[in-house]
C-alpha cells in the first residue's frame, strides 16, 4: 500500500493504485428513478468504480426567501422549495438504487449539503465514503459529521481559496481524506481548469490522495489531469447534455464516459514507474539499428 492512500470499501484509492473513477449523476436523474438506473447501467458499462448523487433537505439548503419564488420545470410552474423537493429521492428510491447497485457491482455514495442529510444516509445506508461539494468546503462542522461517521471522506476545493483548502484539511483526519482539485463553472473555461494545481495539492499534501472534479466539456483535460497525478477523477454524467437541468451541459454523455474510462486505463499503463530500462521489445531493434556499442562509465 502507498503512503498517500486511503481504503474505500474493498479497495485503495492513491498513488500506486488504478485511478478510481465516479460517474456524477447528481441531480442530472431529474427526480426520476428510472432515468438514474439508465445512467448506472452506461457506467458500469463504461466500467466506472463509482456513481455519485446528492442528497439535500431542502428546507436547510435553500435560503427562506427563496422557497415561494416560482419557476419553470419539467413538471410545470412551481415555486422553488417544491422543485427541490421534487428532485430529492426518498429513502425507498434510494432503496431500489442501492439494490440496483449492488446487482450490477458498482459503489455509490453522496454529496450531503447539510447534516440532517448525513443522518439520512446513516440512517438508511451503507456507502462506502462521502463528497463534499465545493460548496460546502467551508462548512465545517458538516464536514466534521460526515467523517464521524467513520467513512472516508472526499472534498472539492472548487471556489476555494488557498486559505479555505488549508483551513478545511487541517480540520480534518487525515488518514480517511481525499482532496480533489476542481473549478466551480458550469461548464468550465479550459482557461480556468489551472489543473497544475493538482501538482500543487499534492505537494502541500503527501500523504493524501488528489484527484480531480472536472465540470468542463470534453474530455482531454481529464487526461492531463491523470497524467499530473490525480489518482480519483469524477465527471458529471447525462443520458443526452440538451435535457433539461443546470448541470447537463457540463455532463459526459454515456458514450464519452466509455471513452474517457477506456484512455485513462491506457493512460495509467503508458506512465510506468520512472525507472529507465531496456524492455525486451527493444533489443531486436536495439541490435538491428545502434552503429556504436555504449560505452560502460
Amino acid at each position: 500500500m502507498s503512503q498517500r492512500s486511503v481504503a474505500i470499501g474493498d479497495r485503495h484509492v492513491g498513488d500506486g493504485h488504478p485511478v478510481y473513477v465516479i460517474a456524477e449523476i447528481g441531480i442530472n436523474h431529474n427526480g426520476s428513478v428510472d432515468i438514474a438506473k439508465k445512467m448506472i447501467l452506461g457506467a458500469v458499462v463504461a466500467g466506472a468504480d463509482c456513481v455519485k448523487f446528492q442528497k439535500r433537505t431542502p428546507e436547510i439548503c435553500v435560503p427562506r426567501d427563496q422557497w415561494d419564488i416560482e419557476r419553470d420545470t419539467p413538471w410545470g410552474r412551481m415555486t422553488y422549495i417544491a422543485y427541490r423537493h421534487r428532485m430529492e429521492f426518498t429513502a425507498d428510491q434510494y432503496g431500489e438504487i442501492d439494490a440496483f447497485c449492488k446487482q450490477h457491482h458498482i459503489d455509490w455514495t453522496v454529496s450531503c449539503w447539510d447534516e440532517e442529510a448525513v443522518d439520512f444516509m446513516e440512517s438508511h445506508f451503507d456507502v462506502p465514503f462521502y463528497k463534499a461539494a465545493s460548496a460546502s468546503l467551508t462548512d465545517i462542522p458538516l464536514l466534521e459529521r460526515m467523517q464521524a461517521t467513520g467513512r472516508p471522506l472526499m472534498i472539492s476545493t472548487g471556489m476555494s481559496t488557498i486559505e479555505e483548502i488549508t483551513t478545511a484539511v487541517a480540520a480534518l483526519d487525515h488518514s480517511r481524506l481525499m482532496v480533489a482539485h476542481a473549478t466551480s463553472s458550469y461548464p468550465a473555461p479550459l482557461s480556468e481548469l489551472n489543473l497544475r494545481m493538482i501538482q500543487r495539492l499534492r505537494e502541500m499534501y503527501p500523504t493524501l490522495p488528489i484527484g480531480y472534479s472536472g465540470h468542463e466539456t470534453g474530455l482531454a483535460p481529464t487526461y492531463a489531469a491523470v497524467a499530473l497525478g490525480a489518482s480519483f477523477l469524477e465527471r458529471h454524467i447525462t443520458l443526452d447534455r440538451a435535457m433539461w437541468g443546470t448541470d447537463q451541459a457540463a455532463s459526459v454523455e454515456l458514450g464519452g464516459l466509455a471513452r474517457l474510462v477506456r484512455d485513462v486505463r491506457d493512460i495509467e499503463t503508458s506512465l510506468g514507474d520512472g525507472v529507465k530500462r531496456v524492455y525486451d521489445s527493444e533489443l531486436g531493434p536495439r541490435k538491428k539499428l545502434r552503429r556504436v556499442a555504449s560505452v560502460e562509465v
